[in-house]
């Protein structure tokens, strides 16, 4: 069983199940065989914008050849689909075990999110992920606006074995980030992951602080940070579109990191965002373990998602 295989099953077995009552005892690809391809995507939370781009291609290529077999009209869909997900002009798969640029050190990662899509989670998973690779990570607690968030990450923190930097409930996030990025300098660490604060009731705000956060980590580290991974709940659906919108307006987000990919039946979100922000992932959720945070590998997920044996059931 592949990597996704598990993850994306409900994904998988909603979408199938629309495209074989279309496909059954059809001779060829008709009108209404993608229109039930369309509803399928729809229904998968991929967007429509995306929707109607993948099947223009299709259309325009079932036009052309005139006729074009299921499994060629299978073959169609996860190109196009690959193509989409491609926005990092990566086409091989991750060859490393992460997809970060670890010559710079210490490497700044600020994670973003919104409360409860699991960000602290995918932050104590992800510093486990780093320190089984012999890197030394240091994780900055400054969410100082929720006390369980901080209480979290200090628990997560012990489970992977990694340092933590946390100041009192209410203490400015930036000082705990610089306070973060000046221990990793002097204690000579790999990777600092930066903890912020999950609120989008007013971008204002939000733009400002994670600004701050920014500028003074810069004081440490001019190129601080590396990266900006804004973190989704796939289960979401619609609702993650908008959360990439808004934190895309309030910081330089460069990475995502999808979690609940295995409890959702809308996995198709994840494709929409990458196709409307240009924003690649690089994480995947697909369960509760401490080991169930996955680099994303294009090709597996597609394989996954685009079973011809799932077709055949």
């Amino acid at each position: 069983m592949g990597l996704f295989d598990k993850g994306i099953k409900k994904t998988k077995q909603s979408f199938f199940s629309k495209i074989s009552k279309a496909i059954m005892g059809k001779s060829k690809v008709d009108e209404d065989v993608l229109d039930a391809i369309e509803e399928a995507l729809v229904s998968s939370d991929m967007g429509v914008d995306t929707t109607l781009k993948i099947i223009d291609n299709l259309e325009d290529r079932v036009e052309r050849d005139k006729y074009v077999s299921f499994d060629e009209l299978i073959d169609l869909l996860r190109d196009e689909i690959a193509k989409l997900l491609n926005v990092d002009n990566d086409d091989d798969n991750y060859k490393d075990v992460s997809p970060f640029d670890f010559s710079k050190k210490p490497y700044v990662i600020m994670v973003v999110g919104v409360n409860g899509v699991g960000k602290t989670t995918t932050i104590g998973k992800l510093a486990s992920n780093l320190k089984a690779q012999g890197k030394k990570v240091i994780i900055g607690a400054a969410d100082t606006f929720r006390a369980a968030a901080v209480d979290q990450l200090q628990v997560w923190a012990d489970r992977a074995g990694v340092d933590i930097v946390r100041q009192e409930m209410g203490s400015d996030p930036a000082s705990v980030a610089f306070d973060t990025v000046s221990a990793a300098v002097a204690r000579n660490a790999d990777v600092v992951l930066i903890d912020t604060a999950g609120r989008l009731h007013n971008r204002v705000d939000l733009m400002a602080e994670l600004t701050k956060i920014r500028n003074v980590m810069r004081k440490v580290i001019p190129e601080a940070p590396h990266e900006v991974l804004l973190v989704l709940d796939s289960t979401t659906g619609q609702n993650a579109f908008h959360q990439a919108k808004e934190f895309s307006k309030a910081t330089d987000v460069s990475a995502l990191a999808v979690t609940k990919l295995d409890g959702s039946a809308k996995g198709g979100v994840v494709i929409g965002i990458v196709d409307q922000f240009h924003i690649p992932i690089k994480f995947v959720g697909i369960g509760e373990g401490i080991d169930d945070l996955k680099v994303f590998n294009k090709r597996e997920f597609i394989g996954s998602l685009f079973s011809k044996e799932d077709l055949e059931k």
